[in-house]
């Protein structure tokens, strides 16, 4: 996907994320968390109250940790489309 082009399908899965009513599996939620930190390059950690989910974020953090920001970008388009069934 080209830069121009990936951004665009980034910014439009985010907005179906966003505008997205029912509850996400929680699974799915924390890998649209983690690819979605990393696309931005947010390295802030996670502000929960409740410690057991800061510690489940932070791993599904150190999980994508490798990742190149473009590829963060690509996996989150692809579990959106994929999870809200766009295509």
């Amino acid at each position: 996907m080209k830069d121009k082009a990936l951004e665009k399908s980034f910014t439009e899965a985010v907005a179906v994320v966003n505008s997205y009513k029912k509850p996400i599996q929680a699974d799915v939620l924390l890998k649209l968390y983690a690819y979605y930190k990393k696309a931005n390059q947010n390295s802030a950690h996670p502000g929960s109250k409740k410690p057991l989910i800061n510690g489940f974020k932070i791993n599904a953090l150190l999980q994508v940790g490798y990742m190149p920001i473009e590829e963060a970008k690509k996996a989150y388009v692809d579990l959106v489309n994929e999870y809200f069934g766009k295509s």
